[in-house]
């Protein structure tokens, strides 16, 4: 009797195993999908990677400004072949020259990092038009992003964001001939009363939907110039200057998700980088969102999808709270920054720090090499690096 019983067992697992492997045949018979497409690119970015020492890979997650113009001192020299930085921000100091003198300016710059490095960097402005404009000759002025609002007023929306793209494509022609290949716009917060001390003219106006837009048009501008657009400042901004007041904004998260909205828009349209302010967000977090790993990984990257370059604002800023600007780099890039801002003064402690941070386990080695493959990634897309 027990070996009758044990056979009918048998007998029943073999034919349910029988079932769920022609079950199994039947769905990869009816799944007819393409297999995944790996991107050549991305393979090359993750190769480049991981060729690299701790010292240059930490080196690509910097953005520094440099002092002077015209020409590099030798102690500049010096401090970018020690450090030959993923980027540099020139400022209105730095381009106080005709434009010759400007291409001469940015070529030694590039000439001296890429030769140290193998990587040329990122040469990037703030070049959102109207009042932040850093070029004293030679460009011409953008018009203020909310002028585009009112000429959507009389004359439509469509002819607005006809405007702001043939303005964008020109103005990145003209500073992409200068050797610029990055942008640090357009400004994708719509008006509120939170924002509009420090904003005004900054913003393409109070409605969200044409805010996306308009900033869409800008960056697709920006980009067939061969710019890559610096989209900003996630999740938006609160009260005066941040450079010298705090940005808090108290809003529960149905509220921030409808601030956010341009950002979702943009990310679906192709925004390859992100700003993310020194702003406070109490309702998801109590850090600022420059630090926290909840806003840039759980919001920024998880919610809205965001897959490039997060850069954090200017650490020197009143808003971002911190004394220690190098420390506060390392704790933003272990929260989910790729690229930060950094002054010459603080550049060769800020590269220590990051190496201090990896050498101690502050900072993962999955973290410093998803960000440089992120930077690496955007080169290679734009013939950076060849």
């Amino acid at each position: 009797m027990r070996f009758f019983c044990v056979l009918i067992i048998c007998l029943l697992f073999i034919t349910a195993c029988a079932d769920r492997d022609e079950a199994d045949f039947a769905a990869q018979a009816v799944d007819d999908s393409e297999p995944e497409v790996i991107d050549p690119i991305r393979l090359r970015a993750a190769e480049i990677v991981f060729s690299m020492d701790d010292q240059l890979l930490v080196s690509q997650l910097l953005i520094s400004s440099v002092n002077g113009s015209e020409k590099l001192s030798d102690h500049t020299v010096k401090l970018l072949t020690e450090i030959p930085a993923g980027g540099v921000i020139l400022y209105r100091f730095n381009l106080d020259a005709d434009n010759d003198t400007i291409r001469g300016f940015i070529s030694q710059i590039a000439s001296v990092i890429g030769e140290e490095s193998g990587i040329p960097p990122f040469v990037t402005v703030d070049h959102e038009g109207g009042t932040v404009n850093r070029f004293r000759r030679g460009v011409a002025a953008l018009p203020d992003a909310s002028s585009y609002w009112r000429l959507s007023l009389s004359e439509g929306w469509d002819y607005s964001f006809e405007k702001i793209s043939a303005d964008s494509l020109r103005a990145g022609r003209e500073i992409s001939e200068l050797g610029f290949n990055m942008n640090f716009a357009p400004v994708a917060e719509h008006l509120i009363d939170e924002n509009r001390e420090f904003l005004a003219r900054r913003s393409y106006g109070p409605d969200p939907i044409f805010t996306a837009r308009a900033a869409t048009a800008f960056l697709q501008g920006m980009e067939q110039s061969g710019i890559l657009c610096v989209v900003k400042h996630f999740p938006g901004s609160a009260g005066k200057d941040p450079h010298y007041f705090s940005s808090v904004i108290n809003w529960n998260k149905t509220e921030l998700d409808t601030l956010a909205a341009p950002f979702r828009t943009l990310i679906s349209n192709g925004a390859r980088a992100i700003m993310v302010a020194h702003t406070a967000v109490p309702a998801i977090d109590s850090e600022v969102a420059s630090l926290s790993p909840i806003v840039m990984q759980n919001w920024l990257r998880g919610e809205l999808g965001f897959g490039g370059i997060i850069i954090s604002d200017d650490f020197k800023m009143v808003a971002a709270g911190e004394k220690s600007r190098e420390l506060a780099a390392v704790r933003s890039i272990v929260a989910g920054t790729d690229m930060v801002l950094v002054w010459p003064a603080d550049l060769s402690r800020t590269h220590s720090a990051i190496i201090s941070g990896l050498e101690n386990g502050q900072l993962s080695r999955d973290r410093l090499l998803d960000a440089a493959q992120r930077i690496i990634y955007e080169k290679l897309r734009m013939g950076i690096l060849e």
